[in-house]
């Protein structure tokens, strides 16, 4: 498949407010440091960064976190052009480290600008002839737009890869709906990519190879599971393969997995096999695209927030 056929990649873009005692004592007030971020949005932003022709498709809020989403963004090199000007505001999510960096988030979201696509507008945002369609996380649950994108997963299956990272976040959407509608996603994906979290979630209990053999039987080819810091694992068809983390001094995981991702998607990407079926698709292929996905992943916990990298910087 020809390269310069773009990827893109749809969901919602979502600004992260980082909460910091004032003088270190809560009852003096919160400071809050706000980025932007979304796991759609990451993984458009580490895409691009990396060198693959992005783009990104999202309701953009005109309101200051809007704003600052189209600045991050169109400074990576994603392309812009399909995003809908939103009436609504932007969805913000205020966030809380443990010890270990990782983030625990409360969503303030309704009625805001990312589940708010019509048909015309999903339409009219794609270019002609995408090599890949990621998509995933809250945008595939939160209606009214979570059925018309599985709409249009359906209609581009045929001629584009379909890459989906569930990205589940309990706090905000009960488990259960993601459970209900995951089936689908595997009829409608070549490529599946969770976190050992978000497998704890959805089937709490189950070895990484069941869950993977039952994905494969409802229509998925590749499974991939992020397992922290000890790396990845990837079954192709039922042949699995595990690839150890490249070791970083963690700062913080935030964007890690949506980083993990767009080094996989880029290096199938630079490789020809988006565009269709995974029918080419080896072993060893597999192994190349996740070793590069835990590198990016790795870079980015190297660095405070979802803060991808560019090539010098692997």
């Amino acid at each position: 498949m020809s390269p310069s056929r773009p990827v893109v990649v749809l969901g919602e873009c979502v600004a992260d407010a980082f909460a910091t005692p004032r003088s270190g004592e809560p009852a003096a007030g919160l400071d809050l440091t706000v980025v932007p971020g979304g796991g759609p949005a990451n993984t458009a932003v580490a895409l691009a960064r990396l060198g693959t022709p992005t783009r990104f498709l999202g309701r953009l809020s005109g309101d200051v976190f809007g704003r600052l989403f189209r600045e991050r963004l169109a400074g990576s090199g994603a392309d812009l052009t399909g995003c809908p000007d939103a009436a609504e505001p932007s969805t913000l999510a205020v966030a809380d480290l443990d010890a270990a960096g990782r983030a625990r988030y409360t969503f303030h979201a309704e009625g805001t600008a990312d589940w708010q696509w019509t048909a015309a507008e999903l339409t009219a945002g794609l270019p002609a002839d995408p090599a890949c369609l990621h998509t995933g996380s809250l945008a595939l649950v939160r209606d009214p737009g979570a059925g018309r994108i599985e709409e249009l997963l359906d209609d581009l299956r045929p001629r584009t890869t379909i890459s989906i990272d569930p990205n589940v976040r309990p706090g905000l959407v009960p488990p259960d709906r993601y459970r209900q509608r995951l089936s689908r996603w595997c009829a409608a994906a070549d490529i599946l990519r969770l976190s050992d979290d978000d497998l704890g979630h959805l089937h709490p209990g189950t070895p990484l190879e069941k869950a993977c053999d039952e994905w494969h039987a409802l229509g998925v080819p590749l499974v991939v599971i992020t397992l922290g810091p000890d790396g990845a694992l990837a079954s192709l068809d039922g042949e699995r393969l595990q690839v150890p983390a490249q070791r970083c001094d963690v700062v913080d995981t935030v964007g890690a997995g949506d980083a993990f991702m767009a080094g996989l998607l880029h290096h199938l990407h630079s490789a020809g096999h988006l565009g269709g079926r995974l029918t080419a698709l080896t072993p060893a292929d597999v192994q190349q695209a996740v070793t590069l996905g835990t590198a990016v992943a790795a870079a980015t916990c190297a660095v405070q927030g979802a803060n991808p990298p560019w090539p010098h910087g692997l």
